[in-house]
């Protein structure tokens, strides 16, 4: 980029430590559950359920139960063997959702293949629906109105808060249109409010001319699920790039959706993978588990 003297000058580029921040958040939640509870009210309950044994599942799960334990959270998991019939896993859901000490339910995707994940997200009442997958959740992200939204996306708008980075009138692309991530991002991003209003656009595996596209960004955020895929020649110098993709190598070493250290050297700021999005995501549910609380009891 052009110095004040017209010569090119070197970016210094902010590595952003997902991690510390995320502890910082977990950290606030704790003493707010402290205040509570010294208050006489009962903790927030958050229960998660486990279908089956994937080993990834298992690690998300054993860490998410940890933090929420961390956290001050009551509650805890639900194991359910891989044969669990699509019912049986409606009636558990069923009984949490009636549970008054239960204030966030979820299910840790993705679920055996003769179960409908669709149905489940659907069968969470939306009041408990930490993940803000439910679609009435995601309707009322869509109008602006309050609901959790999805812990990453979420996760990506608090991180580039504290930047900090102002998204007004910038021009942010996404790279995927999951309804996870990529959809959820936009859509967090295009509210008319502090901390958001950009102008957004979503590219997926069917735009054309992409680089053209991502070259116009003052920021990207990368969920695309393609490792390294974003390339250095596809950013402008100084955008902030946000990496949230998370891909197993043949080495079995982890790498993120963005070709970081070419990336590295032209952006202004940067996730890592892993330390980036990755504990933001958990430290959003606590976050989602703690508001839907305050929202049933009042607290």
């Amino acid at each position: 980029m052009p110095g004040l003297d017209g010569v090119a000058s070197p970016i210094m580029t902010h590595i952003i430590d997902g991690k510390a921040i995320a502890q910082e958040i977990r950290a606030g939640i704790r003493r707010e559950i402290e205040t509570l509870k010294a208050a006489g009210h009962r903790p927030p309950g958050l229960t998660v359920v486990l279908v089956g044994d994937n080993p990834a599942s298992e690690v998300y799960v054993r860490n998410k139960e940890k933090a929420a334990k961390e956290a001050g959270f009551t509650g805890g998991e639900t194991r359910l063997p891989a044969a669990t019939s699509e019912a049986e896993l409606l009636a558990r859901i069923a009984v949490l959702n009636s549970d008054a000490a239960v204030d966030g339910i979820l299910v840790q995707l993705p679920l055996p293949s003769h179960i409908s994940e669709p149905r489940v997200i659907e069968a969470i009442h939306p009041d408990k629906d930490v993940d803000g997958f439910h679609p009435m959740n995601m309707g009322r992200l869509v109008a602006g109105l309050p609901a959790p939204a999805p812990c990453t996306p979420l996760g990506v708008m608090e991180m580039l808060r504290r930047l900090p980075c102002d998204l007004e009138g910038k021009e942010l692309v996404v790279l995927g249109r999951s309804n996870i991530v990529g959809k959820p991002m936009a859509l967090l991003a295009l509210h008319k409010k502090a901390g958001a209003n950009a102008t957004v656009t979503v590219c997926h595996s069917a735009t054309s001319r992409l680089a053209e596209v991502t070259r116009r960004a003052d920021v990207i955020v990368a969920a695309i699920g393609r490792a390294r895929f974003l390339k250095a020649d596809m950013v402008k110098p100084g955008a902030v790039v946000i990496d949230v993709g998370i891909n197993r190598q043949e080495d079995g070493k982890l790498c993120g959706d963005v070709d970081y250290e070419p990336v590295s050297k032209i952006a202004s700021a940067i996730t890592p993978v892993p330390g980036g999005v990755g504990p933001m995501t958990i430290a959003m549910l606590l976050k989602n588990t703690l508001d839907c609380y305050r929202r049933r009891t009042g607290a």
